[in-house]
C-alpha cells in the first residue's frame, strides 16, 4: 500500500473565484489559489489542489474576487502628495518652475519627505499597488518608510544641476546616492537607485556620472525624457542637435538597466536605440493628459515589444492621485481615440503593462509581475461585490474597464498581508492624514 500523502506547510493560502496568473501561458483559473511559504509562492493551481498539497498558518478565501499580481507604478514621486493639487491647469514648465520648485525650495525637508510617503504608500497599496517606483528628495527616509509599511519600492535618489532640498550639487547627490545603494542593495523589499532628474536639468558631466554610478552597482538609472515638445526642441535638438534621446545614447547613459519615463515624443529612431540597449519605458497618461503633454505612441511601443510599463507621475498637479486602475483605463481609451481604432491596447494588454510590464520596465520580472511558483508574493484580491462588478465578465475587461482601485480588498506583499479586507494592517491612518493636513497648511502659508 502506498503511504498516504502529507500536506506541506506553507505561512498563507490566498484563494478567490479566479485566478489571473499572467504566467506564460496567460492562464486563468476557476476557483483557484496561491499557496505562499517564506515570502515566496510554492503553488499555483485549482484551490481543490492546493488544499490538498498544502496546509496554512492563515487562509484568506476570496470566492466573489478576483485574485492577481500586485500592481506595478513604475513611475511616480511619492512625498510630493503632500503637494496634492497646488497647481493645476498650467504648463508643465511653469508648474515646475512657478509652482513646485518654490514650495520644495521652502517646504521640503525629511520630515516632509517621510509624511508625504506614508501617505502615498497607504493610498497606492489599499489601490492595489505592490511595487513603486520614486524619483525625489531624502530617499533614505522613502527608504524607511516604505520598508515600515511593508512595501516594495524601487528608489531613485534625485541629482539635478540647482541646489535641492537634500543635496545642493550634483556631486553631493551622487556621494549620497553611492551610500544609499551600499545601505539597500541587498534588501528584499528596497532597490535603491540613481536618479538624474532629465537631460535638461543635468550636464553631460553629471549624466555620465550617474550612469557610472549605476553601472558600477548594477542598479536602475532613472530619469525624464522627451515628456514635452518643448523638452524635445529646445533642449534636444536646439542644444545637442539630437533628440533627448540620442542624446543620451550618444554619451552612453543608455548603457546599463535604464528607465525612461514618459517618452511622449519619441520617434521611431528613438524606440529603437531604446529597444537595442534594453532599457525600459513607463507611460504616464493622466500626467500627459493633464498637462498637455501629449500622447505617446504606446502601440508602436508595444508592438517593438519594449519593456513597457504604467506610472501615475506625482501628485502635485500633473496626476493628483496614484490610481493604476485609472491609468489603464485612460491609456487605453487615449490610443483607441488617437488611432480611431477601437482594437488597440486591449483589456489584456493594458493588464500585462499595470503588472508584468512595470516589473519587466524596471528590470524585475524574474522575481514580480505574475503569479508563478518560485517568484515573490505579491498579489492581490479584487471584490466583484460592488455594482461595477457585476455581473462578472472577461477577468481582463473587468480589471481594465470596470473594477475601482476602490474595490481592492486584500493585499500581500513579500508573503505579508499589508491590506485585509480593505484594512490597512501597517500604517495608521488617522494620524498620517492629520499629520498630512498640518504640513498642507504650513505649504498654503509659505507661499503668500
Amino acid at each position: 500500500m502506498c503511504a498516504a500523502l502529507v500536506a506541506a506547510p506553507a505561512d498563507l493560502i490566498v484563494s478567490a473565484g479566479k485566478v489571473v496568473t499572467m504566467d506564460g501561458q496567460r492562464r486563468i483559473i476557476d476557483n483557484g489559489a496561491v499557496a505562499i511559504a517564506k515570502g515566496r509562492i510554492v503553488a499555483v493551481g485549482p484551490r481543490a489542489e492546493i488544499d490538498k498539497a498544502y496546509t496554512a498558518a492563515k487562509r484568506i478565501d476570496r470566492p466573489d474576487a478576483l485574485l492577481t499580481p500586485g500592481l506595478v507604478n513604475a513611475h511616480t514621486h511619492a512625498a510630493m502628495s503632500l503637494l496634492r493639487g497646488m497647481a493645476d491647469d498650467v504648463e508643465l514648465d511653469d508648474w515646475l518652475r512657478r509652482f513646485i520648485f518654490p514650495a520644495e525650495a521652502k517646504n521640503v525637508n525629511e520630515a516632509f519627505v517621510r509624511a508625504g510617503t506614508r501617505l502615498a504608500v497607504l493610498e497606492m497599496m489599499l489601490g492595489g499597488t505592490t511595487t513603486y517606483a520614486d524619483m525625489y528628495y531624502f530617499e533614505q527616509a522613502v527608504a524607511e518608510e516604505t520598508k515600515k509599511a511593508g512595501m516594495r519600492a524601487v528608489l531613485g535618489q534625485t541629482v539635478i544641476g540647482f541646489p535641492a532640498p537634500d543635496y545642493k550639487t550634483p556631486e553631493a547627490a551622487l556621494a549620497a546616492t553611492e551610500k544609499f545603494i551600499a545601505a539597500y542593495r541587498s534588501d528584499a523589499l528596497i532597490t535603491p537607485a540613481v536618479g538624474p532628474h532629465a537631460p535638461y536639468t543635468n550636464s553631460e558631466e553629471t549624466l555620465k556620472a550617474a550612469r557610472a554610478l549605476a553601472n558600477k552597482y548594477g542598479v536602475p538609472y532613472l530619469i525624464h525624457v522627451s515628456e514635452t515638445n518643448q523638452e524635445n526642441m529646445e533642449s534636444g535638438l536646439k542644444h545637442h542637435r539630437l533628440s533627448p534621446t540620442m542624446y543620451l545614447d550618444s554619451i552612453g547613459a543608455l548603457d546599463g538597466r535604464t528607465v525612461m519615463a514618459h517618452m511622449v515624443w519619441a520617434g521611431s529612431n528613438d524606440l529603437q536605440f531604446v529597444k537595442t540597449r534594453g532599457a525600459g519605458i513607463v507611460h504616464c497618461p493622466s500626467s500627459n493628459a493633464k498637462l498637455a503633454s501629449g500622447i505617446a505612441n504606446v502601440p508602436a511601443m508595444v508592438a517593438m515589444n519594449l519593456p513597457l510599463g504604467l506610472g501615475t507621475d506625482g501628485p502635485a498637479g500633473s496626476n493628483n492621485d496614484f490610481n493604476l486602475f485609472e491609468e489603464m483605463d485612460l491609456a487605453s481609451k487615449l490610443a483607441k481615440v488617437n488611432t480611431r481604432s477601437p482594437k488597440v491596447l486591449p483589456a489584456k494588454t493594458m493588464f500585462e503593462m499595470a503588472t508584468l510590464g512595470g516589473a519587466r520596465a524596471l528590470g524585475m520580472d524574474k522575481e514580480i509581475g505574475s503569479l508563478e511558483a518560485g517568484k515573490r508574493a505579491d498579489l492581490i484580491t479584487v471584490s466583484l461585490n460592488e455594482p461595477n462588478g457585476a455581473p462578472a465578465h472577461d477577468p481582463y475587461s473587468m480589471l481594465v474597464f470596470s473594477l475601482k482601485a476602490s474595490d481592492v480588498q486584500d493585499v500581500v506583499i513579500e508573503g505579508r498581508v499589508t491590506v485585509e479586507n480593505k484594512r490597512p494592517l501597517t500604517l495608521n491612518p488617522v494620524q498620517i492624514y492629520k499629520e498630512a493636513a498640518a504640513i498642507r497648511a504650513k505649504v498654503d502659508a509659505s507661499l503668500k
